[in-house]
């Protein structure tokens, strides 16, 4: 079958990745790369230890001093590409969740995935003492289990998006009171510590924090990837989806845990960083005017929108960095009480 001229696709048409970009689509995830390259450039720049671009491309090349290179390589790229990658993963799982549930609130933010996900990783930081790696994986359990118990709450043949929503908020209000609960019941340098986490900030990431999140990240990603063409498909409804062989409640079940380990990926090493999932979807279809599951710009866009956030959460108030979180929250506060305003005229 052929393809629209004004289309690329990216995969094969019988493979199992199968994305099919408009040119304009295209165009516009260029534009986005070149505005993140530029902030990109100018995060690995700025700080409290000036930086010319003569000498950190001499870092980038391996031919920097020494405690310059540190600085660039040691803490300020892992920040940077910590920014990238979880923007891109919350983007993504914003899209996910949004083709789901039918709805611009359907975010994992909003419904509450991310508080099952802290929940999962303060149980290990305050009652085990964990590492990277069990933090990443009792947040990971934490989202999963959180979803499962949304979804079995909200199921009633089948799942309506409105249902889903008003339930994940009601869970997420009864989990952000034991996350309360378990930090006032913690030692106060532990307490101190979560709470800071749980701002959703990227100061002070390293590499061996990134490391873990990046390897769940990446298996997420690829599986929605997979599943783009099944998702389009149930965009038309369960009964055209089914008649094409699309086992449609499986393959929302497949969706939702690829959006849930991205966002409890994202949680494990930053804390719960809000909005990001909520707005980059909407706005890279309003920028692409592209109907059906858009997982490419909202990566670029959710890419974008963090680096630039954490950009502005480093230097806005230097010598004193904010979390990240607190630049995201004010930022998609007005879009959400927009977005609400807006549905309730609906």
């Amino acid at each position: 079958m052929m393809q629209p001229s004004h289309t690329i696709l990216i995969g094969s048409q019988t493979g199992r990745i199968n994305l099919l970009l408009a040119k304009r689509t295209l165009k516009w995830c260029f534009i986005l790369l070149l505005f993140t390259v530029g902030v990109a450039i100018f995060a690995l720049a700025t700080g409290q230890l000036k930086t010319t671009f003569s000498e950190l491309s001499q870092v980038l090349f391996g031919e920097g001093e020494r405690f310059l290179t540190t600085v660039v390589l040691e803490w300020r790229l892992p920040r940077l590409t910590s920014a990238l990658v979880f923007g891109a993963a919350l983007g993504v799982s914003g899209a996910l969740f949004q083709s789901l549930i039918r709805n611009p609130l359907g975010s994992p933010d909003v419904i509450g995935f991310n508080t099952g996900a802290y929940t999962g990783a303060l149980v290990v930081i305050i009652l085990f003492g964990g590492g990277s790696l069990q933090i990443a994986c009792g947040a990971i359990v934490g989202g999963i289990v959180c979803a499962g118990l949304v979804y079995g709450l909200a199921f009633k043949q089948g799942i309506q998006g409105f249902r889903l929503i008003i339930i994940g908020i009601g869970v997420s209000a009864m989990l952000s009171a034991l996350n309360t609960w378990m930090m006032i019941s913690s030692n106060l340098e532990t307490a101190m510590a979560a709470a800071l986490w749980g701002a959703g900030s990227l100061n002070g990431v390293s590499w061996h924090q990134v490391v873990p999140s990046l390897s769940f990240i990446s298996a997420a990603l690829l599986a929605a990837a997979m599943l783009a063409r099944k998702l389009n498909l149930l965009e038309m409804g369960d009964d055209s989806a089914n008649m094409l062989g699309i086992n449609s409640e499986r393959t929302r079940q497949l969706a939702m845990l690829c959006g849930v380990i991205l966002t409890a990926a994202v949680t494990a090493t930053a804390g719960p960083i809000a909005f990001i999932a909520l707005v980059a979807p909407q706005l890279a279809k309003k920028l692409t005017r592209e109907g059906g599951l858009a997982l490419i710009p909202a990566a670029f866009m959710g890419a974008m929108l963090l680096t630039l956030a954490d950009f502005i959460a480093a230097n806005l108030f230097t010598p004193n960095q904010l979390p990240v979180g607190i630049v995201t929250v004010s930022i998609g506060g007005f879009y959400l009480i927009y977005l609400l305003i807006q549905q309730s005229g609906k």
